[in-house]
C-alpha cells in the first residue's frame, strides 16, 4: 500500500476510534459509575505509556519542559473528559459526537497566537453551527436542553481551550509526543485515584464485557489514537489530515445508531447535518485564512530581508 494511503487510512481509523469511543463510554458508564471508568481509562493508559518508554532501545531522557507541560496538560485534559464522560452518560451518543465536534470552530476563536482575526465568514460557519447544537438539543420539541447535552457543550469549549494550550506550550519547543502523553495520563491517574477508590471493589467485580470496553477506551481512543495521530501527520499536510480527523462524528452518529440502537428524530437529524457542514465549512475557512497569512507573512519577511539595487 502506498505511503499516502497508508497514512489516510491511519487517519480516518484514528476518526473511527475516537467516533465510538462515545458509545464505548456511554456503555461503560452503565455498568460503573463515572470516576471508576476515568480512573480505570487513565491508569491502563499510563501503564501502557510506561511500557511503551521502558521499551525503547535508546531512552531518551525527559526535560523539565515535558514534565511541567505534560503535567498542565493532565489537568486540562482530565477536566475535558470529566464533562465528556459525564455528559454522554446524559445524553446519546450521537448527540455527544455531534456536539463535541464544535471544538473545530471554538478553537481558532480562543487561539490568538499572532495575532490574526478571522474572516466573517467563520462566524457565519459557527452560527450554523449553534443552530445545529439547538436543533439537536430540542429535537423532541422545545424544552430545555438536557443536562448531558449541557455537559458536552462545556466539554466542547474546554476541550477547544485545552487544544489552544497545547499549540501555546509546545510550540517551537522540541519535546517527545510519548512523554507528553505519559505524562498526561499519570496525572489524570493521579487525580481520580481519590474519587475512585470507593468504587476499586465494584471495578475488580466487573464483568468480562465492561473491562473490555474499559481497555478500547485506554489503549484504542487515548494511547492508540494520540501516537496514531502524531505519527499521520508528520507524513501528510495538516489540511489532509484535518480534513478526516473531521470526520469523527460522523463515525459517533453511525456507530451510534448501527450499534447503540439509537434514533435520529427529523430535526435532529437535520441537526447533525448542519453540525457536520457548519463544522467542516468553519474549519476550512480558517485552514485558508491561516495559510494565506502565514504566506504574506513570509512574502513580507523576505522582502524586508532581500536588499534592493542601487
Amino acid at each position: 500500500m502506498p505511503v499516502a494511503r497508508r497514512t489516510d487510512a491511519v487517519l480516518l481509523l484514528v476518526a473511527l476510534v475516537w467516533g465510538s469511543s462515545y458509545l464505548a463510554a456511554k456503555t461503560a458508564t452503565a455498568a460503573l459509575p463515572v470516576l471508576a471508568v476515568l480512573f480505570a481509562r487513565y491508569a491502563i493508559s499510563a501503564l501502557a505509556c510506561g511500557a511503551l518508554v521502558a521499551s525503547r532501545h535508546r531512552t531518551r531522557r525527559w526535560s523539565r519542559d515535558e514534565v511541567r507541560t505534560g503535567s498542565v496538560l493532565g489537568v486540562t485534559q482530565a477536566t475535558v473528559l470529566v464533562l465528556e464522560t459525564y455528559g454522554v452518560a446524559h445524553t446519546s451518543a450521537a448527540n455527544a459526537g455531534l456536539i463535541i465536534s464544535l471544538t473545530i470552530v471554538l478553537t481558532p476563536l480562543m487561539d490568538r497566537t499572532g495575532g490574526r482575526s478571522l474572516p466573517p465568514t467563520f462566524f457565519l460557519a459557527a452560527c450554523l453551527c449553534v443552530l445545529a447544537v439547538g436543533l439537536l438539543t430540542s429535537s423532541t420539541g422545545l424544552h430545555a436542553p438536557r443536562l448531558g447535552d449541557v455537559l458536552m457543550l462545556a466539554a466542547a469549549v474546554v476541550r477547544a481551550g485545552h487544544v489552544a494550550l497545547v499549540g501555546r506550550l509546545t510550540t517551537d519547543r522540541p519535546m517527545d509526543p510519548l512523554h507528553l502523553t505519559t505524562a498526561q495520563t499519570v496525572v489524570g491517574s493521579a487525580l481520580f485515584l481519590p474519587a475512585a477508590v470507593a468504587h476499586l471493589s465494584d471495578l475488580t467485580r466487573s464483568s468480562a464485557t465492561t473491562w473490555t470496553q474499559l481497555i478500547y477506551l485506554a489503549l484504542f481512543c487515548s494511547v492508540f489514537a494520540f501516537l496514531a495521530q502524531t505519527w499521520a501527520v508528520q507524513r501528510t499536510s495538516a489540511s489532509r489530515a484535518s480534513l478526516l480527523l473531521g470526520t469523527e462524528p460522523i463515525w459517533a452518529v453511525a456507530i451510534g445508531i448501527s450499534l447503540g440502537g439509537e434514533r435520529l428524530t427529523v430535526w435532529s437529524a437535520l441537526g447533525a447535518v448542519l453540525m457536520i457542514a457548519g463544522t467542516h465549512w468553519g474549519q476550512t475557512i480558517e485552514r485558508t485564512h491561516r495559510t494565506t497569512a502565514q504566506t504574506v507573512q513570509e512574502y513580507t519577511e523576505c522582502r524586508m530581508t532581500t536588499p534592493t539595487g542601487a
